[in-house]
């Protein structure tokens, strides 16, 4: 099965993969601004996200050829990739696999290695939503504040509400398959796992997912790579501080 994508732009080809329990469409600002840029956007939601299929299985593998399908039924090559958080992992190793089909990397605000699971209170909140009893986004909202107490973190988790039908919400995410698989998330880089060409990890200097220890293991793994602090941004720095995070990825690709 082929993933669902939403195509901004046309030019030279600039795939953006989203973190956990994101969409591409939590992009189409910045989508926009780089199609502007001459590039041609492809805004893809990862398996068990957004509106692309759902599956039992789910590891940084079979995203990785999820993509590699995804390249070849769009006729892709010498992309430029980008991943954030989770798809920032599925970006790392889709460029170790298939070296041949990236041009450039960037990874934001993710390192190679291992993260202990950390999504219990999103991932319990999103449980106890009860749809039968739920009938509006404001009726979430207040749901979800009980385990969720930050209202931009509450925001990116309600995007993926929608319409079943009239009257009935639901989630878009394959929920019980994610809370099933959550440890799939924090899983590292295999160790042999590299990549040469030129590569660009933008991390917030309010977040902690990228530290100075982690610079080791970065240039181990992508030994052309350099990294790049975007101030005033924690982990969501691309819609933290979207200017100096669009500036830099310009910047790099140019």
């Amino acid at each position: 099965m082929i993933l669902h994508s939403n195509i901004i732009g046309e030019g030279t080809s600039f795939v953006i993969l989203h973190g956990f329990l994101g969409m591409g469409d939590n992009w189409k600002t910045l989508a926009k601004k780089f199609s502007e840029s001459n590039f041609e956007v492809h805004l893809v939601d990862q398996r068990n996200h957004g509106r692309s299929f759902h599956s039992d299985e789910f590891n940084y593998d079979l995203m990785a050829d999820d993509l590699k399908q995804y390249c070849e039924q769009n006729d892709l090559s010498d992309i430029v990739l980008l991943g954030h958080s989770m798809g920032g992992k599925t970006a790392m190793l889709f460029a170790a696999k298939y070296p041949e089909l990236v041009s450039k990397l960037l990874v934001a605000d993710i390192s190679p290695r291992y993260y202990p699971v950390h999504h219990d209170a999103i991932l319990e909140g999103l449980s106890h939503l009860d749809f039968s009893e739920i009938t509006s986004r404001g009726e979430a909202d207040k749901a979800l504040s009980n385990y969720v107490h930050e209202i931009g973190t509450r925001m990116f988790l309600l995007k993926n509400l929608y319409w079943v039908e009239k009257g009935q919400l639901g989630l878009r995410i394959n929920l019980p398959i994610l809370k099933e698989n959550v440890s799939e998330v924090g899983e590292a880089l295999p160790i042999h796992a590299t990549f040469k060409k030129d590569t660009l990890f933008l991390r917030g200097d309010r977040s902690e997912y990228i530290g100075e220890s982690d610079e080791a293991i970065i240039h181990r793994h992508f030994p052309n790579s350099e990294i790049i602090t975007i101030a005033n941004a924690g982990h969501w720095l691309h819609a933290e501080n979207p200017e100096d995070f669009y500036k830099e990825v310009i910047n790099f690709t140019s």
